[in-house]
């Protein structure tokens, strides 16, 4: 769907069908990185963010929207206990990745974070959403 929603477009924009723990691209090469509900299904999460800051320039940014661990310890018990099943039937999505320790544990400097509860229940729908820069 990105792609046919991309063409024609007035910059350039490369589509990798690889992993995301090995970035076939140049040590800082990327101006920007945008990862959106995928860092939940990642296996390696931090190696595949330690790539990303790889492939950015110094003043380069990740931008990121994810869905992850929750403030609450009510709701983050539920999304441990649901965690198991949750990442069989859900595709490899685990529900209790603190995304903003994973960032800054990859070498990243968060630069702006906005959290809040999405509609939906709550064990799924605790949302990161911010920017980061290489420390």
């Amino acid at each position: 769907m990105a792609r046919r929603r991309t063409k024609g477009t007035r910059f350039t924009i490369e589509f990798l069908d690889r992993s995301a723990e090995e970035i076939p691209l140049e040590r800082g090469s990327v101006d920007t990185v945008v990862t959106t509900w995928t860092l939940c299904t990642i296996p390696d999460a931090i190696r595949a963010l330690e790539e990303m800051k790889r492939v950015l320039k110094p003043a380069g940014t990740l931008l990121f929207v994810e869905h992850g661990l929750a403030p609450d310890p009510g709701v983050r018990a539920w999304q441990h206990r649901l965690n198991p099943l949750w990442n069989r039937i859900g595709g490899g999505c685990n529900l209790n990745r603190k995304i903003d320790d994973l960032i800054a544990k990859s070498g990243f400097r968060l630069a702006d974070l906005e959290t809040e509860y999405a509609k939906g229940p709550k064990p799924m729908s605790f949302i990161y959403c911010g920017r980061a820069r290489p420390a």
